[in-house]
């Protein structure tokens, strides 16, 4: 297949356009390699694709050195006329878009980011898909759009109305747009819910990270709630497991028995479907950092803070739907998971 993955030099792209490629796929890669984070990180995950540094220039081309089927290209996703180009140029069977402007709390402060990438970004894509016969739209959405829902394990038949972010809001709003293209174009598109996604190449503002970090320089870390939260940590390799599947498996069809009387909301007569993906097995936050303190060999100096805006006490997701349909079983344990981050955090910042 030939696939666009957006989002190639952040966290999961980068894992997604790895695994595409080794099972044999034509992979064109694009990220915008924003400053939202430290972009020698970035940079680094291209080069582990074979894409140099030097070779990159926006809204040029750069051929992998390492796998001949990928090729990237630096662009913003508001570029609309040149995103129309590379999918004109591509003549992509499918499309998974892992760009957008992340983070709950850097929301708070800098709103117009996600206005741009994840709502202007996202209707390009749309648009781009829905003109170049795109066959299947893979793209992702948050467990944040789950917001004050209280009901454990969080379902894709729950009510989502209650964002508790700008960021969760975007995401809520690209499922909303996506099912709009989906009813109007016949354009099919499957939204991944993904739950706090872990593991080697990660983003330095997510918590294994910014734990690990201050662990091993001996600073304290900042523990929010008093530590009373619970999380639905997942491996990333996992995480690339399910979307691999969604990919390479046929697309939404429609559901023949969905009743607009009694509405289920991760389905649509329409070819659309949303899934939560995440390891179906919440970890204490607590349990979290005593895991990382084994894998180090050191002991976390806390600093208890109160809960943060925009934050949910628990996040724990119900994967019965990707089950059902893609078998999808995660694997990785949380002790697991954290020993191969360690591994790659000491190699790579030595």
């Amino acid at each position: 297949m030939k696939i666009l993955v957006t989002g190639t030099a952040g966290f999961i792209g980068f894992h997604l356009a790895n695994r595409l490629l080794k099972e044999g796929h034509k992979v064109t890669g694009l990220d915008s390699i924003n400053e939202y984070y430290d972009v020698n990180l970035k940079y680094a995950r291209l080069k582990e694709t074979g894409i140099q540094k030097e070779d990159i220039a926006y809204n040029q081309y750069a051929d992998s050195q390492k796998y001949p089927a990928y090729k990237f290209i630096k662009l913003n996703l508001e570029d609309r006329e040149n995103l129309i180009n590379v999918f004109k140029k591509g003549k992509f069977d499918s499309v998974c878009n892992l760009a957008a402007q992340a983070g709950v709390r850097y929301s708070l402060t800098n709103p117009y980011a996600y206005i741009d990438s994840n709502i202007v970004g996202f209707i390009n894509v749309l648009e781009a898909c829905r003109h170049n016969n795109i066959k299947h739209l893979v793209y992702a959405s948050s467990s944040s759009v789950y917001g004050l829902n209280e009901s454990i394990p969080f379902s894709e038949k729950d009510n989502v109305d209650h964002p508790i972010s700008l960021y969760a809001a975007t995401k809520k709003s690209n499922e909303l747009m996506a099912h709009t293209y989906s009813h109007l174009y016949n354009l099919p598109t499957t939204g991944l819910r993904f739950f706090t996604v872990y593991g080697p190449w990660g983003r330095p503002d997510m918590a294994l990270f910014l734990f690990t970090k201050a662990i091993l320089a001996g600073k304290p870390i900042e523990v929010f709630n008093n530590g009373q939260m619970e999380r639905d940590f997942t491996y990333v390799d996992d995480i690339v497991e399910g979307v691999y599947r969604i990919l390479t498996s046929e697309p939404p069809k429609g559901n023949a028995g969905w009743d607009g009387r009694d509405p289920d909301p991760s389905s649509s007569r329409s070819p659309y479907k949303i899934y939560n993906i995440g390891k179906n097995s919440p970890v204490k936050l607590m349990d979290f950092i005593h895991a990382i303190e084994e894998a180090s060999g050191r002991k976390a100096i806390m600093e208890m803070k109160p809960m943060q805006a925009g934050d949910v006490v628990k996040t724990w997701a119900n994967v019965d739907g990707l089950g059902e349909d893609f078998n999808y079983k995660p694997i990785c344990t949380v002790e697991e998971g954290i020993q191969n981050f360690m591994r790659w955090y000491t190699g790579f910042y030595r």
